[in-house]
């Protein structure tokens, strides 16, 4: 039985990341970035695809008697009963030095166990098997521009078997054997061995110090703790970029087609992102965060683009990788992502609510920022009637999205705003206040049903959209509108499965032009929390909350989609959104003042 995309945990260094199963076997880990070739893609495929599994002796497909992380910090032990006794694992990628390291640690706690270690090294998204030698007590491997040096303590044995590199020893209460797996170019030197004894020590204070600066103290804190630090260990550290998530074409219908790679930085997330860093007390993130964001978007306005890569590039294309069969069956395994050079015009939205954000929040002020911003409200009030593609990315044509035009109207908003409270700037105000009127005008006469007393999809749509939740957030109306709570009932009747959200209907001619059909997606949901909580319907929107956060699983991860038929996640992992969504929601119903 293939493993579900829960059963994984994460551990990572801020540059990288790696995914280890239930069963103790690493199937997932791109080096030396999240977005490099995966030299473990089991996750995708199978064992040939490259694993790294250490487990007890003849529990092959068992999986652990129990893991968890240590408190507070992305250190992972995983635990195991058998016959013979105890051993827990402890997995680790310290704080990257010179290169990325892997540490596992496998230490007696009751009896004597016998441990078998398999490591199955294939670069390239299981493409490329590497060519194995010894030298100086370590396995090398290499192929290309990649070597892997894999070092284990001196009294274990290993050695070499179809195409794989083998340990078996014993262990008993109180001793610990140690492996460690780093990464370097293939033209460079080995890099400098790490103690992964001091490594693991330092990881635990590093982490706990990080967490301890977290602000919130209300209901669920382990939760929205374990999202903040899960939203840490998806940022690349040297540019502050935020990763939406760590896979690629992990899917939204097993089986299916909806498979695409989030191992990018997307500006639909970016004001939800620095909001949940501020409220939180990150204020370093937030600030790294941001400017981020002022280089990614830096240039021709007409250029502004959905998402970035971890240091901001632009190319991103997408091909598919036809040897891997995909997650649970669900092909193309697909790299880079198409939808890059879509039109997404809420993303101008983003991009200033942000900025807008960051400014009010105190932020170390840069002096580009405010004619930046001026410039891409000259390209908007020029662009603004445009269909776009919209927030979800659909492959089935444009159209004049609701969402998009609320978030121009956001941009809009924003400029105007800033220039009232900030003067010395200037700007273009009259154009801007024209152009925040005309476009609240237009959403309210063509993106509004008035039979149904809701906002639609797009204009003279019948379909609804849970992006429409974000209305009174963003401001366009008071909560209190009847527009507002009539599309509230209306998107929670209609696209409500379960309890939860999709995102739109995918039945009959989807507006995403895809085939098949999709998981209740949980942003979105956190999004109905919100909007229940905004419309005084507080207690509803507790409950859901509730709900939500029992999703995630044994070690607090959520993924991007939730199927609750089969009661199992879909979609890449853990993702950003989803973590995102968690802590804003938590802090707009807990955080008192500190949630906005």
């Amino acid at each position: 039985m293939h493993p579900r995309i829960e059963d994984y945990a994460v551990i990572g260094d801020e540059q990288s990341a790696a995914l280890v199963g239930m069963d103790g076997s690493v199937d997932w880990l791109c080096l030396p970035r999240f977005d490099s070739g995966a030299c473990f893609a089991r996750l995708l495929g199978d064992e040939g695809n490259g694993h790294w599994r250490i487990a007890p002796k003849g529990a092959d497909g068992q999986y652990c008697t129990r893991r968890r992380y240590r408190p507070d910090t992305l250190v992972l032990d995983t635990e195991w009963e058998t016959d013979e006794g105890a051993i827990r694992v402890t997995d680790l990628m310290p704080q990257r030095d010179a290169a990325p390291d892997v540490v596992r640690i496998v230490e007696g706690v009751r009896g004597r166990v016998t441990v078998r270690s398999t490591l199955r090294l294939r670069f390239d998204y299981g493409w490329v098997v590497p060519w194995m030698r010894r030298v100086d007590g370590h396995r090398v491997a290499i192929a290309g521009p990649d070597a892997v040096w894999f070092r284990s303590e001196p009294e274990v044995r290993t050695w070499g078997e179809d195409f794989g590199t083998h340990a078996e020893f014993t262990v008993a209460a109180g001793e610990s054997v140690a492996f460690v797996l780093t990464w370097h170019p293939s033209h460079h030197a080995r890099p400098p061995l790490i103690d992964p004894y001091d490594a693991l020590r330092t990881s635990v204070e590093d982490w706990q110090a990080w967490s301890a600066r977290c602000r919130y103290d209300g209901p669920h804190r382990d939760a929205v703790v374990r999202s903040l630090i899960t939203l840490k260990a998806l940022t690349y550290e040297p540019t502050g970029g935020i990763a939406a998530a760590l896979t690629t074409s992990l899917p939204e219908e097993p089986g299916g087609v909806r498979n695409w790679d989030y191992r990018y930085c997307w500006l639909r997330d970016s004001t939800l992102t620095l909001g949940a860093l501020l409220a939180a007390g990150y204020v370093e993130e937030a600030e790294a965060w941001r400017d981020w964001l002022l280089r990614a978007v830096a240039g021709d306005p007409a250029d502004l683009q959905i998402m970035y890569g971890l240091a901001g590039e632009r190319r991103l294309p997408e091909c598919e990788l036809p040897w891997l069969p995909g997650f649970a069956h669900s092909r193309p395994v697909r790299i880079g992502n198409g939808a890059v050079d879509q039109l997404q015009l809420d993303v101008y939205g983003e991009v200033m609510d942000s900025l807008s954000l960051a400014r009010t929040s105190g932020l170390s002020p840069k002096p580009h920022m405010w004619s930046l911003q001026c410039a891409l409200m000259k390209w908007l009030c020029e662009n603004w009637r445009q269909p776009d593609e919209g927030l979800w990315e659909v492959r089935g044509g444009r159209r004049h999205f609701v969402h998009s035009k609320v978030m121009v109207w956001v941009a809009a908003d924003r400029a105007v705003t800033t220039v009232e409270r900030y003067p010395r700037l200037g700007g273009d105000v009259a154009r801007w206040r024209a152009l925040r009127d005309e476009v609240h005008r237009e959403v309210c006469e063509k993106g509004y049903d008035a039979e149904r007393n809701t906002f639609t999809q797009f204009y003279g749509s019948r379909e609804l959209d849970a992006s429409l939740l974000l209305i009174p957030r963003v401001g366009f109306l008071p909560p209190d509108d009847p527009r507002v709570t009539g599309t509230v009932d209306a998107v929670r009747e209609d696209l409500g499965h379960s309890g939860l959200l999709r995102r739109y209907s995918t039945a009959g001619r989807a507006v995403d032009g895809l085939p098949g059909d999709e998981g209740t997606f949980l942003a979105c949901s956190f999004w109905l929390a919100d909007a229940l909580h905004l419309t005084g319907r507080t207690q509803e929107a507790r409950e859901l909350f509730d709900r939500l956060v029992a999703l995630a699983n044994d070690v607090g991860l959520l993924a991007e989609e939730y199927d609750p038929k089969a009661g199992r996640h879909l979609g890449n992992y853990p993702q950003a959104f989803s973590h995102i969504g968690l802590v804003n929601t938590a802090l707009m119903l807990y955080g008192g003042e500190e949630a906005g």
